[in-house]
């Protein structure tokens, strides 16, 4: 990831975001009705990338430095980057985040979500809002000549005090054209540190919540991250948009 270069989108590119954008915020809608008791999650992955290809578009994870479908599929204590696979099927009570990434006229809509199946446990209930909430607030926290670590801030204040904690080993960052670029954002942090907000810059908000540790481990395939302590993980992401008065969601439903 590049560590300097932020690039300011032109109205034209913030254009082509938003349509991007609104594209993934559609498929997690398309998605949600099949997300329930007995469902594998390669059937939701087919499902995305038939859906992605009929609206014109590609699927950035597919291929991506090699990661080998379309979507990433997370459940339970997965943190981040779970490969949909035939023998994983989704049981009641399963937490799982479902994150898309459609690339429309060369631009990255990027968003994801964490969806309840059957009747989980209040705990894991609490843990998925709390995490929404995370992201609401980390969002809030944008605005011009704020920074950074506003938003990481936000997010960690409001984790720790439900008793949650905030995953370090992966944060947002830049996306345009580029499918990860600059500035990082960390989901944790303080006030009034880190690279100032501009209007224009683009990023994604996506703060990993887990139950327990905030430690994570990556499994042989290279790519599933897990609870180090093997509790629940939750996740909500938005691509967003630094305006001259305050912050646009890009990927909003």
């Amino acid at each position: 990831m590049e560590k300097e270069v932020i690039t300011l989108l032109s109205g034209r590119e913030l254009d082509k975001m938003r349509r991007a954008g609104q594209l993934a915020a559609q498929l997690l809608d398309y998605l949600e009705p099949m997300v329930k008791p007995g469902v594998t999650t390669l059937e939701l992955n087919d499902a995305a990338e038939e859906w992605t290809q009929k609206h014109g578009a590609k699927s950035a994870p597919l291929g991506y430095k090699g990661f080998p479908k379309s979507i990433c599929t997370s459940v339970n204590q997965v943190v981040c980057h779970g490969i949909p696979n035939s023998k994983q099927v989704l049981k009641d009570g399963d937490i799982i985040n479902i994150d898309v990434t459609p690339i429309l006229d060369g631009y990255h809509g990027d968003t994801s979500k964490t969806f309840l199946v059957g009747q989980p446990s209040a705990k894991a209930r609490k843990l998925v809002e709390v995490t929404q909430e995370c992201c609401r607030r980390g969002i809030q926290a944008v605005r011009p000549e704020g920074r950074v670590g506003d938003i990481g801030a936000a997010i960690q204040e409001y984790a720790e005090a439900e008793g949650f904690s905030v995953v370090r080993d992966f944060v947002g960052h830049g996306i345009n054209h580029i499918f990860h670029t600059a500035p990082m954002i960390p989901h944790y942090g303080r006030r009034d540190t880190g690279k100032r907000l501009r209007p224009g810059m683009v990023f994604t908000i996506e703060p990993m919540i887990n139950e327990g540790t905030w430690e994570v481990k990556v499994l042989e395939d290279g790519w599933t991250a897990v609870t180090r302590d093997r509790k629940l993980s939750a996740q909500f992401e938005h691509t967003v948009a630094v305006t001259e008065d305050g912050v646009e969601i890009l990927t909003l439903s």
